[in-house]
């Protein structure tokens, strides 16, 4: 049986973006954060192996939702080396996934509605916004800056 040369397997960099609609510079970002990895010719040439596609696809996909790259990459980790991510991967994954998401979600909703309330006052006052100064149990008890415990004096500028 005759044998498919590597250059049919592996992608340059240059090939890779064009297949994958990301930048060359998002590729080599990738590669330093450990998402892709790739081989170097004799001329020192990157080379990234086919699954590599997919592997873009998969961290652009799981970027737009809005999972942070270090999340990604421990998630490829789990993977097998060079083995193409698949359906029951991002399936499995994505389930991992929903509950951050979920958080998120929730958490832009009451960043919406507060904004809403901020909009009609313009206030932005730093003892009463939720925006401002967000679940303040402190401000609820004193007012003003408090680094140091209550019942310290701070110290004399002189």
């Amino acid at each position: 049986m005759p044998q498919i040369p590597q250059t049919l397997h592996e992608l340059s960099v240059g090939q890779l973006s064009a297949r994958s609609g990301a930048a060359v510079s998002a590729l080599h970002f990738y590669e330093a954060k450990g998402l892709i990895s790739s081989s170097r010719t004799s001329g020192n040439q990157r080379r990234y192996s086919r699954d590599a596609l997919r592997r873009v696809a998969f961290v652009r996909a799981a970027q737009r939702v809005g999972i942070p790259l270090v999340t990604i990459r421990e998630a490829l980790a789990e993977l097998p080396e060079e083995r193409t991510p698949n359906r029951e991967d991002w399936a499995r994954l994505s389930e991992a996934w929903r509950k951050e998401l979920d958080e998120r979600i929730g958490q832009l909703h009451r960043l919406r509605d507060h904004l809403t309330d901020c909009i009609g006052c313009g206030c932005l006052s730093l003892e009463n916004c939720v925006l401002s100064n967000p679940d303040d149990i402190v401000g609820e008890r004193i007012t003003g800056s408090r680094l140091m415990p209550e019942g310290r004096k701070p110290p004399r500028r002189a």
